[in-house]
């Protein structure tokens, strides 16, 4: 079957941002989404607000920029309009990978939306366990030829992405052991995780049109892998990420992606090849980001040499720079050093729990804090 890819200007970026709603008193999840997007009312344009799979969610989509602090700037205003309404509602908003301490069998999935029905009964116990929260960030390809290229380049830099955004070392009031406990939940959907390594467009085709004939599934989008083709909007999105709790960091984050697909398509635009490693290597190293996060010793190359995942992004940060220049988020990337630094999201959460006596509600309120003031506390 013919999959086309849809025209975009070159290294343009969107940004999607799950936030969820919580009471403010108890700090519990509260299925405040359906009555907050009754009074922010029906946009169909960019930017916007829109449901997601459970009520306790709203989801953010910017407009598509040029510049990544555009993007981050509609998420800063999509954020001021929704808690003028969650205010007087007593729903405070935040962000990050699994909440705290709230349980998955209390959450409700957004009625009206056959997707979501299909999900559910299609993957009963897991399906209902999906209580995470995610970013998703569309960087645009201008020839669909690159896409996998430069999707098999970025699966190197997952562990990069999954340590700088790790944000649920928590789930139903437990500390797990792992940075990002989502990683390893959302995987366990039939069409999620890695995405095959493909070289050509047509392999890709081939594989859509084999899935679809045995029922696997019905549109792209139930492809819900950590990195993907968009073919609708002409995009590579990366959604690899946690929750991150705040704009600055989104922006960090973003721009990281952003400067690594425009690094890879000038590589091919040069006439050199992409690097890329061995499939178990891949899946080695999205398990050590998502146990270790910022700890995690991962395999850098096909030759199978190692660094910490933090001295490797010491290395990396200069060679995107002239980069960024061109692209205007110097700023943005050099927040990612910053995360390294202070700590991912993970790290600060289980700080805050230590210095509270075990407290998963002052973790609650730290969360709300940072989205509420956009950086991190």
């Amino acid at each position: 079957m013919r999959i086309d890819f849809g025209s975009s200007l070159r290294s343009r970026l969107g940004i999607e941002w799950e936030i969820a709603c919580v009471d403010r008193r108890s700090g519990e999840l509260t299925a405040a989404a359906p009555a907050l997007l009754a009074k922010l009312g029906t946009n169909t344009g960019f930017p916007h607000v829109t449901s997601e799979l459970l009520t306790n969610t709203v989801e953010l989509v910017t407009a598509p920029h040029d510049r990544t602090r555009d993007a981050v700037a509609d998420l800063a205003r999509l954020v001021e309009r929704v808690s003028a309404y969650a205010e007087p509602m007593g729903v405070d908003l935040l962000s990050s990978g699994t909440h705290p301490f709230s349980q998955w069998f209390q959450q409700q999935v957004t009625p009206g939306k056959p997707r979501y029905a299909t999900l559910i009964d299609r993957t009963r116990w897991w399906g209902r366990q999906m209580m995470i929260w995610g970013v998703h960030v569309h960087v645009a390809v201008e020839d669909r030829r690159k896409v996998f290229p430069i999707i098999d380049g970025l699966l190197g830099y997952l562990p990069h992405f999954q340590a700088l955004s790790a944000s649920s070392p928590f789930w139903s009031g437990e500390n797990t052991g792992y940075a990002s406990n989502r990683a390893l939940m959302f995987q366990q959907l039939p069409t999620a995780g890695l995405p095959p390594q493909f070289t050509e467009w047509s392999q890709y085709e081939s594989m859509v049109a084999d899935l679809k004939h045995v029922g696997v599934i019905e549109e792209l989008n139930e492809l819900r892998w950590d990195i993907r083709p968009s073919p609708t909007w002409g995009t590579i999105e990366v959604r690899t990420f946690d929750g991150i709790p705040n704009v600055r960091e989104i922006g960090a984050i973003a721009a990281l992606t952003q400067c690594l697909v425009e690094y890879f398509s000038r590589e091919l635009d040069a006439g050199r090849e992409v690097p890329q490693m061995q499939p178990w290597f891949v899946r080695e190293n999205k398990w050590r980001a998502a146990r270790y996060g910022m700890d995690a010793i991962i395999i850098q190359n096909a030759a199978g040499d190692e660094r910490l995942v933090s001295k490797d992004l010491d290395q990396l940060l200069p060679v995107l720079e002239p980069i960024a220049h061109a692209l205007g988020c110097t700023t943005e990337l050099g927040h990612v050093r910053d995360i390294v630094d202070r700590g991912a999201s993970y790290q600060r959460q289980l700080r805050v729990a230590a210095d509270n006596g075990g407290s998963l509600k002052a973790v609650v309120s730290s969360l709300v804090r940072e989205l509420r003031e956009g950086h991190p506390n």
